[in-house]
């Protein structure tokens, strides 16, 4: 009779002892999808939308297909890829559809070292029909991101160079100085931004 309650108790005992084991295996796992798994890679992607590039605060914003919005900070290590070629963060616009490889940093911040760039939205709205011609002189020149400003009559426009420039744009973009007279095709992103198409 003692023999056998003791085999009881011992099986009571080693009962509870996988239960709680099992449990903390469950709670390691929630947690870990929580964080991202301490086990797996820590780099994820995020597909979506952009929806906001913020160069003062080096922050991106990219809109996932639920709507939710996720900002994601860059440095100037962040490549930008379309169609194989390597551009700034500067060179992405509002619209256009990327997949963005990112990590969490210590502090929660999402941070992006490589984003792809899956659909221009320029190429998707830069039509032959949308083209117009520009002239102006030169304000500024930012070479790193592939921008530059000009006085075009009452208005200072901000030309970006488009994801694939032929060589000899890319040879006269490197060229420009402040007060240079130049002559251009290109589309309107917004009212005050123009996506170049040639210079001429």
């Amino acid at each position: 009779m003692t023999l056998a309650r003791r085999i009881t108790g011992i099986g009571a005992a080693m009962a509870i002892i996988v239960m709680t084991a099992a449990c903390s295996s469950g709670l390691g796992n929630i947690l870990g999808s929580v964080l991202g798994g301490g086990g797996q890679a820590q780099s994820s992607q995020l597909t979506g939308t952009v929806r906001g590039i913020n160069t003062n605060s080096q922050q991106l914003t990219i809109q996932q297909s639920n709507g939710q919005s996720i900002a994601v900070a860059y440095d100037n290590q962040t490549r930008v890829v379309y169609q194989n070629q390597t551009y700034s963060v500067g060179s992405l616009e509002y619209g256009d559809q990327v997949t963005a490889s990112i990590r969490q940093a210590q502090n929660g911040a999402y941070y992006t070292d490589y984003v792809q760039v899956d659909r221009s939205v320029s190429s998707s709205t830069g039509g032959m029909g949308n083209v117009q011609s520009f002239q102006g002189n030169v304000r500024q020149v930012d070479s790193r991101n592939g921008l530059f400003t000009v006085a075009a009559g009452n208005s200072i426009l901000t030309v970006s160079m488009p994801y694939n420039p032929r060589s000899s744009d890319v040879s006269r973009f490197q060229s420009l100085r402040p007060g240079d007279s130049v002559r251009f095709y290109g589309v309107f992103v917004n009212n005050s931004r123009v996506e170049l198409r040639q210079f001429y």
